[in-house]
């Protein structure tokens, strides 16, 4: 029996104790008609779904990608960048390995749906500004979320002028749509999963008993972990569960694909020893060539960010946050302080309200 995201989202909110949004119910009729369109083979506008954390946009756009019978492809934003710059690499030589990559992507799929569009690296800035725009002229459709509005997005970038075609190509051929109900529903009632805990001085590790239950019929060894060309120190692993220390995995020179590959292998990842990440920032600095840095000269300079020592370790661990949501790994985490309070003020505040938003739904039983 065909489904639609009408249907579906009808029945989640008469069966599974969903709430009426009238911002969700717009997206709806949205994705529904996006949905018609290319399952009769009409040309659509996509969908790019933004607003506040906990709104519902994955879930919704998640809805519509089960629904589609034509080819299509559903990733988490980073996921995606990661496949872009392999393929680029592998067509090294080719005249124009955008174009290449964009018909190669059209040939396979009518459809392509990635979760938190959020850009920060001006490689992927300048890769995107023409992309977008080879992909809408290929015909591909592209359903996405986000946490900010298209005109908004790498937001005082370096040379963000690289990236405004890409703007104007998300405002030309997608339907923008806020989605921004009254209510955060992530925070509704449901039966909780502890998997964050405060530490106590003097008390054994929750996390001990959290990995004693996860692996069962395994104690585990400390042996380090390999991942690709770096080794990754341990406090225990088995196959069902690994257990790091927080400075063992955020505070190690570690990248995204080494959290897909440990997403990869394991169910459950246990991290403990988690500071208080927030704190002041440092004040910005004038960045200027080697040939005028003796002297204050308006050509050339620009203001850096300001930023805490921490953001490093911060980007990292939203990055795994991130990572295991998407691929529903449980994670726990055993901190030195409660979860409201873990990071309240510095440069990466914006983009750490989402992971808070997440690492919250994580308690509920639902997210399992």
């Amino acid at each position: 029996m065909a489904i639609d995201p009408h249907s579906l989202y009808q029945q989640a909110l008469t069966t599974q104790g969903y709430v009426a949004d009238p911002a969700q119910a717009r997206a709806v009729e949205a994705l529904q008609a996006c949905f018609q369109a290319v399952e009769q083979g009409r040309a659509s506008l996509g969908i790019y779904l933004w607003g506040p954390v906990g709104r519902g946009k994955t879930w919704l756009m998640d809805q519509f990608h089960r629904c589609l019978q034509v080819p299509s492809r559903r990733q988490h934003f980073h996921h995606f960048m990661a496949w872009v710059h392999q393929r680029l690499f592998q067509l090294n030589g080719t005249a124009d390995p955008l174009l290449a990559l964009a018909r190669e992507l059209a040939g396979q799929i009518r459809v392509l749906c990635f979760d938190e569009l959020f850009v920060s690296d001006i490689g992927d800035a300048i890769i995107l500004g023409r992309l977008f725009q080879v992909l809408f002229e290929q015909g591909v459709v592209i359903v996405a979320t986000s946490n900010q509005p298209p005109e908004q997005l790498y937001r005082d970038g370096f040379n963000r002028e690289r990236f405004l075609p890409a703007i104007a190509a998300i405002q030309r051929h997608m339907q923008v749509l806020l989605v921004a109900g009254e209510q955060d529903h992530r925070l509704h009632p449901g039966a909780a999963r502890q998997r964050y805990w405060v530490a106590q001085a003097g008390q054994a590790s929750p996390l001990d008993e959290v990995f004693r239950q996860l692996s069962p019929s395994d104690a585990g060894d400390d042996q380090p972990l390999a991942l690709g060309a770096r080794q990754v120190q341990v406090v225990r692993r088995s196959q069902q569960a690994i257990w790091c220390r927080f400075s063992d995995l955020c505070e190690q020179p570690l990248a995204a694909m080494e959290f897909m590959a440990l997403c990869d292998r394991f169910p459950a990842i246990l991290v403990s020893g988690v500071p208080a990440l927030g704190g002041e920032q440092r004040a910005g600095r004038i960045a200027r060539g080697t040939e005028d840095g003796a002297q204050r000269v308006v050509a050339g300079e620009r203001e850096l960010p300001a930023l805490s020592p921490k953001d490093d370790a911060v980007r990292r661990f939203i990055a795994l946050v991130d990572e295991c949501y998407d691929r529903r790994v449980a994670l726990y985490l055993e901190a030195q302080v409660p979860l409201d309070a873990l990071y309240t003020q510095g440069y990466l505040a914006f983009p750490y309200q989402r992971t808070l938003s997440r690492l919250r739904e994580m308690q509920l039983q639902r997210f399992a």
